[in-house]
C-alpha cells in the first residue's frame, strides 16, 4: 500500500526516484520528510510564545494607550433563548413573537436578550489588539529573517533557478528553519483560530491556512523549497502592514491605521496579484515544464497554489470595497466587513428589562413590526472597529459604555 501511494510515477518527473532526494552528505542536505515531525512541536513552541507575549508583553501596551479589556456583560439565563440563539443568532420578527410566547417576556426584551448574547462572545478590544500585535510581530520578523536567507540566492531573481539542477537542490541552514518556523506558525493557526477572534471570512482563512501547510508540506516533500521560499517571502510582504493598522486602528492613531491600510492595499495588489501570478505560478506553469517535465503531482502543486491566487483576489475586492466606502462616504461610520461588530444596548432597555410589567404592557399594545420600530427608535448600534479600516473614531482613551 505504501509502495503505492508513494509511487515515483505519480510524484517525481521521469527520471527522478526517490534515492534521489535522500542526504548522504551533511554539508549537502535535502528535505526529508521525517523532518516534519517537528513542525508539531515548534508549533507548540510558537503558541506559547504568542500567549507569553501576548499576557505580559502586548497587554501592558495596550494598557499604556488605554486600550479597553471590558468583561462583556452576560444575558440572563433563559434557556429557550439560548436554544433558539444556537440556530439563529438574528431571529426574525415571527421567531421574536414566537419566544415571546414561550417566555412571557415582550419583544423588546427578546430582542435586547439576543443583543446582549451576540455581545458577550465577541471578544475585547484588548484581545483583538494583543492578537494583531502578536502577528504584526511574527510576520515582520520572519519577513524580514526570509529577505537575508534569500537575498544572495540566485532563484530569487531569477525563477528559472526553481527548478534547473533539479532534483539536486540543497538546504542552507537558513532555509531549513525557515521553512520550518513557517509550517510551525501556520499549523498553530490553524488550530488556535477557533479561539481567536472571529471573522466573516473564517472558512475562507481556514481553507487558506489548510492550502498554505499542504503547499509548504507538498513542497518540502518533493524539495520544491526554492518555489516555496518565493510563495513565503511573497505573502509576508503584506501582512505585517495590515496588522500594524489594526493595532493603530484599537490604539486610536487614526491616521496611522489608514497610512498603514494603504500601503497593505498598494502592497497586496503589486505581490500577491501582479509578482504572485506573474513569477510563481509562471515557473510552476511553465518553466518547470520546460527544464523538468510535466507528471501528475504538479497539476496538484498547482492547483493548490491556483486556490491561494483565488483567495488572494477575493480578499482584495474585499480591500476595494473597504477603500471605496473611505474614499466616496466618508462621513458614514466605516465598518470592518471581514468582523462582527459590537451592539450597544441603551439605558433605556436596560431599565426596560428590569420592568416586566410594562414590558408586557408593550408586547400586548404592538405587534412584532411595531415593536421592533419601537425598540430601534430606543435603542442605537454602536460599531467597534475590529480590523484596520479606515473611520472616524476619537482616541481609544474617550471611550466609554453607555
Amino acid at each position: 500500500m505504501a509502495s503505492t501511494f508513494w509511487s515515483e510515477w505519480f510524484w517525481l518527473p521521469e527520471g527522478v526516484t526517490w534515492d534521489d532526494l535522500k542526504s548522504e552528505e551533511s554539508d549537502k542536505y535535502q528535505p526529508q520528510v521525517k523532518d516534519l515531525s517537528i513542525v508539531l512541536y515548534l508549533a507548540i513552541f510558537v503558541f506559547l510564545i504568542r500567549k507569553i507575549l501576548e499576557r505580559f508583553l502586548f497587554t501592558k501596551i495596550g494598557e499604556y494607550f488605554c486600550i479597553r479589556d471590558r468583561v462583556p456583560k452576560k444575558a440572563p439565563k433563559n434557556n429557550i433563548c439560548e436554544e433558539s440563539y444556537k440556530i439563529r443568532k438574528f431571529p426574525k420578527e415571527d421567531a421574536l413573537l414566537q419566544l415571546s410566547k414561550q417566555t412571557d417576556l415582550s419583544v423588546r426584551q427578546i430582542e435586547r436578550w439576543f443583543r446582549v448574547r451576540r455581545n458577550q462572545d465577541r471578544p475585547s478590544m484588548m484581545c483583538r489588539f494583543t492578537e494583531a500585535a502578536w502577528r504584526f510581530t511574527f510576520y515582520f520578523s520572519i519577513f524580514m529573517y526570509g529577505l537575508w536567507v534569500l537575498w544572495d540566492k540566485e532563484w530569487f531573481a531569477d525563477s528559472t533557478y526553481c527548478w534547473k539542477g533539479y532534483p539536486y537542490h540543497y538546504l542552507s541552514s537558513g532555509i531549513y528553519w525557515y521553512y520550518q518556523i513557517e509550517m510551525s506558525f501556520y499549523w498553530s493557526l490553524l488550530f488556535s483560530q477557533f479561539f481567536d477572534v472571529k471573522r466573516k471570512d473564517f472558512w475562507e482563512m481556514f481553507f487558506h491556512h489548510l492550502a498554505t501547510i499542504f503547499l509548504l508540506t507538498f513542497s518540502w516533500s518533493l524539495n520544491f523549497t526554492r518555489v516555496g521560499t518565493l510563495v513565503l517571502v511573497i505573502h509576508d510582504a503584506v501582512d505585517f502592514w495590515l496588522e500594524i493598522a489594526k493595532c493603530a486602528k484599537y490604539a486610536g492613531f487614526q491616521k496611522l491605521c489608514d497610512a498603514g491600510f494603504a500601503i497593505m492595499g498598494i502592497v497586496w495588489f503589486v505581490t500577491r496579484l501582479v509578482i504572485y501570478p506573474f513569477k510563481v505560478l509562471k515557473t510552476s506553469w511553465f518553466e518547470c515544464k520546460e527544464i523538468v517535465g510535466i507528471y501528475p503531482s504538479l497539476y496538484v502543486f498547482n492547483a493548490m497554489l491556483l486556490v491561494l491566487l483565488i483567495l488572494h483576489v477575493y480578499w482584495f475586492k474585499l480591500i476595494v470595497i473597504v477603500a471605496y466606502r473611505a474614499i466616496f462616504k466618508s462621513h458614514e461610520e466605516i465598518t470592518d466587513i471581514r468582523s462582527s461588530t459590537e451592539e450597544e444596548v441603551s439605558e433605556e432597555a436596560e431599565a426596560d428589562s428590569n420592568n416586566t410589567a410594562s414590558s408586557n404592557h408593550i408586547a400586548n399594545h404592538y405587534d412584532g413590526k411595531k415593536a421592533s420600530k419601537l425598540l430601534s427608535r430606543n435603542t442605537t448600534s454602536k460599531a467597534s472597529v475590529d480590523d484596520c479600516l479606515p473611520t472616524d473614531q476619537s482616541s481609544a482613551c474617550n471611550h466609554t459604555d453607555k
